[in-house]
């Protein structure tokens, strides 16, 4: 099986463009690098499939090697309904932003800013984790603990003896 160099090219630049693309703050710009994505990814599951062969029909004339391998096939049409969805999807997204503030493009609102300027330090990320963190009492205090029936031998599990 040999790769054809023209899809594996064509699908490098559509990947480039649209991870490009949606590394950009405007909205209609992701939906044009998700779409590039897809129809990207739809070369690569294509050039997966081989050449192309006979349709899957069963003969007993024709030997199994010049069949066409259907579930490439199958996965590429999964992957249009998918990229149609998210790109709907998005294309709401985009139309309730340009309604409500007459933009498409993401801004940073105060909180992403006050995030980005505090340093990586967490006192409680960072902190020391104690040895023993469980929140189980240990056997020993667990007798002595009001409500326990480890050590009532009063009948308190009466079900079990009738």
């Amino acid at each position: 099986m040999s790769v054809n160099i023209t899809l594996l090219l064509i699908m490098g630049a559509l990947y480039a463009a649209g991870i490009y693309l949606v590394l950009e703050r405007s909205l209609t710009r992701v939906v044009l690098g998700l779409a590039m994505m897809t129809n990207a990814t739809n070369l690569l599951l294509l050039a997966t499939g081989g050449f192309a062969g006979l349709a899957p029909l069963f003969n007993s004339e024709i030997p199994p090697e010049d069949y066409n391998d259907p579930l490439p096939q199958a996965f590429i049409l999964t992957s249009i309904v998918i990229s149609f969805s998210v790109t709907a999807f998005m294309l709401g997204i985009i139309y309730r932003s340009w309604v409500l503030g007459r933009q498409d493009e993401v801004q940073d609102d105060i909180e992403d800013r006050r995030v980005a300027s505090q340093s990586s330090y967490d006192a409680e990320d960072d902190a020391d984790v104690p040895e023993d963190t469980t929140e189980f009492t240990p056997a020993e205090e667990a007798e002595e603990a009001p409500g326990s029936q480890r050590g009532a031998g009063n009948g308190s599990t009466g079900e079990a003896k009738r």
